[in-house]
């Protein structure tokens, strides 16, 4: 019996608010800072996990600064930065107005741009998260992006019924059981972020 056949729990964080959220900006693989309230909500998010004694034995987040800075408010444990749990690359509709952006499902309309497919988008993130999965330890702390967390929440809708149909906020937090390499999606907690302005 392989070590991946015990049974882990990946807690998969999106990351705070940014400037460009701020500003209404398209945010995939360029970068911007977090705000204060981003700063935040990231300290919230860190307080849920100690209020609840949850410790991590590993550590991961997206190479763009704006998830590896969530992850150092939230503990300051060491971690590892994995290019694959990076967000949707939008080509050139990156850091222009969200107002560009079509209809939900994007399926393939960056593609034309310069952009990802969305299923080649969906298969690096779930390929990623498997690997770190693998290796990690039996409590995992991942931190991500918005659509990064609701392509992998797609890629394994058919193992669970939790759901949430409005998006994933800045800081919601998806706890996932992973066991014999399969993921289930157990809780979507989501921070009252109401005292921050």
């Amino acid at each position: 019996m392989g070590l991946n056949y015990m049974k882990k729990t990946l807690y998969l964080m999106r990351h705070g608010e940014t400037l460009f959220n701020q500003r209404k900006k398209i945010q995939g693989w360029c970068d911007s800072p977090l705000t204060e309230k981003g700063i935040k909500q990231a300290q919230i998010a860190g307080k849920y996990f100690s209020d609840h004694n949850i410790t991590f034995d590993s550590a991961y987040a997206s190479t763009s600064e704006r998830a590896s800075d969530t992850l150092e408010y939230v503990t300051d444990m060491p971690y590892k930065r994995v290019k694959g749990m990076k967000e949707w690359n939008f080509g050139r509709f990156e850091s222009e107005s969200e107002a560009l952006n079509p209809t939900l499902p994007y399926g393939d309309f960056f593609v034309a741009y310069g952009g990802e497919e969305e299923f080649q988008f969906r298969e690096r993130v779930s390929k990623s998260l498997l690997e770190v999965m693998q290796e990690a330890g039996e409590t995992v702390l991942g931190v991500s992006h918005g659509a990064s967390c609701r392509q992998f929440m797609r890629n394994w809708a058919h193992t669970s019924e939790v759901d949430q149909k409005e998006a994933l906020s800045n800081c919601c937090i998806l706890k996932f059981e992973f066991e014999n390499d399969t993921f289930t999606l157990l809780e979507i907690i989501n921070h009252d972020f109401s005292s921050l302005s």
